[in-house]
């Protein structure tokens, strides 16, 4: 989703230069004249992600204004305009809330930069936000990413079961977040805050699940050196997760039922059974019903379990979360790893929501993740998702049976090359000694005059766009070029690489 930015100005001249420099940048802008007017916006629209303010204006000051964004808005960032820039204003304008300040008459340039800093810096402010709260186990239903209409159901049961102590049992696809929306109704429970404890119980040895789950005593068996609480005892006062629950042998089975009608656990050697109080919350991407059919799963487990099924959709029918998805991974990835990438080109955005995603969220995830360590400039491209773009080994050029029709006369060959290594950008070279053995690029037009340079330019780019499928990296690598300079010359010669992609 595209950022508004709402400019705040009380000279019509000066909101139009800023919001024409802004939607350049590809924003959207909103626009008001005073403070009184600014305030009911940021109260009506809650898309508005940045503020551009004049501090000077008739009314309700700008300074007024910070104080009453802070009340309102925290979250919202302010960025400081004004033609009077002494010590003291600007002071007063950060001790107020702004994150930057400019003296008019400021480059937009400079405003820009400051702008997608700004930006950037609340996303990963959210992001921090968003892991303390998971580490604390407090991730409530607003940290979810769940606007989709399959979710609306999704969420509306997950906070009915939140406001009890009633097992709940999640369904759902492999990938699909069934433990993001077990921590949600953990803190959004009276629970928030308690431990909250996952074990994956199709990862644990046969051999080793009853005491990871109930603990053992020091002596119980061979290299139980030392006293273990178990699952079920950590997670006491809070939540356990159980994953994968119908991987769970059977015999481990009759015990856990016996824990959940009894509240206590017997570690493995103690002499008496230790009480707990666990609120436990299953998943499973198996059909318990078939297993239980199939004599593989306890049915009196299975009616214990599923008090309160809670169904998630896979990622194919909810894919209007998509966008907001990989905007939250990129955000991370950019923390994480050290890169600074915006977002993806909304072609590229278009190509991601049209794909199934077998593997539902946790493939997204992963695909962004490559494709953020792979991205070369500051946006997600086509070319950074080959898996879904479809792209082929770079084709090899075709031979040349007949070198009396495809050869230009050896006088210009000399000239395309003169003119290459005299004029044109670095790197075309190459391409120009391909187009030299084919006629697909004319040096001459119909009179026998030499083209202009643009001209031949953009032909060898065509040709370039065709020959490598639309592999703009591997294009920008060829030319000698960075792909900056590659899109640009695409825009002013009006060509569309996306009709060059292989399979497209």
């Amino acid at each position: 989703m595209v950022k508004t930015i709402l400019i705040v100005d009380d000279d019509p001249a000066q909101r139009r230069l800023l919001q024409a420099a802004v939607e350049r940048n590809g924003f959207e802008t909103r626009v008001a004249e005073d403070g009184a007017r600014a305030i009911g916006i940021l109260e009506k629209h809650e898309d508005v992600a940045l503020m551009l303010l004049d501090l000077v204006m008739p009314g309700m000051s700008g300074q007024e204004v910070l104080q009453e964004l802070k009340r309102r808005r925290p979250e919202v960032p302010a960025i400081v305009l004004t033609a009077t820039g002494g010590i003291d204003t600007v002071v007063r304008a950060m001790q107020a809330g702004a994150v930057d300040f400019f003296v008019k008459p400021a480059a937009p340039e400079r405003i820009m930069v400051s702008i997608r800093n700004a930006l950037e810096m609340t996303t990963l402010k959210t992001e921090v936000t968003r892991l303390k709260k998971k580490a604390t186990a407090t991730l409530g239903f607003d940290d979810l990413v769940a606007d989709a209409p399959a979710m609306v159901p999704v969420v509306r049961m997950g906070k009915r079961a939140a406001a009890s102590n009633i097992p709940v049992l999640i369904l759902g696809e492999s990938g699909v977040g069934k433990e993001l929306l077990a921590r949600a109704i953990q803190g959004a429970s009276e629970r928030g805050g308690k431990p909250f404890i996952t074990v994956n119980c199709g990862a644990i040895p046969d051999n080793l699940v009853e005491s990871i789950l109930f603990g053992h005593v020091k002596g119980a068996f061979t290299g139980a050196v030392d006293n273990h609480a178990g699952k079920f005892v950590e997670a006491s006062g809070g939540t356990l997760f159980l994953d994968e629950v119908g991987e769970l042998p059977l015999d481990m089975q009759v015990k856990l039922l016996r824990v959940l009608q009894e509240g206590e656990v017997d570690p493995v050697g103690a002499k008496r059974p230790v009480k707990v109080d666990v609120r436990i919350i299953s998943a499973t991407n198996k059909d318990l019903q078939k297993l239980v059919a199939e004599n593989r799963f306890r049915e009196d487990l299975f009616y214990r379990l599923n008090v309160f099924p809670i169904e998630a959709p896979p990622l194919r029918a909810r894919k209007e979360d998509i966008p907001a998805l990989v905007r939250r991974f990129i955000a991370r990835f950019n923390a994480e790893e050290g890169r600074n990438v915006r977002g993806a080109s909304a072609e590229t955005m278009a190509l991601i929501q049209a794909y199934d995603w077998p593997g539902n969220v946790r493939q997204l995830e992963n695909m962004v993740f490559r494709a953020v360590i792979l991205c070369e400039g500051d946006l997600l491209q086509n070319e950074d998702f080959p898996q879904l773009a479809g792209l082929k080994p770079l084709p090899t050029p075709a031979p040349v049976n007949d070198v009396r029709e495809f050869r230009l006369p050896a006088p210009a060959n000399d000239l395309i090359a003169e003119v290459a290594a005299s004029a044109m950008e670095p790197g075309l070279m190459e391409v120009m000694n391909m187009a030299a053995e084919g006629p697909r690029v004319s040096v001459f037009d119909p009179q026998g005059h030499l083209r202009a340079l643009e001209a031949v330019e953009r032909d060898l780019i065509e040709l370039a766009l065709e020959h490598y499928a639309g592999h703009m990296s591997e294009i920008a690598r060829r030319l000698g070029i960075g792909r900056s300079t590659l899109y640009r010359k695409l825009r002013e010669y009006g060509l569309d690489e996306t009709r060059f992609v292989a399979g497209g």
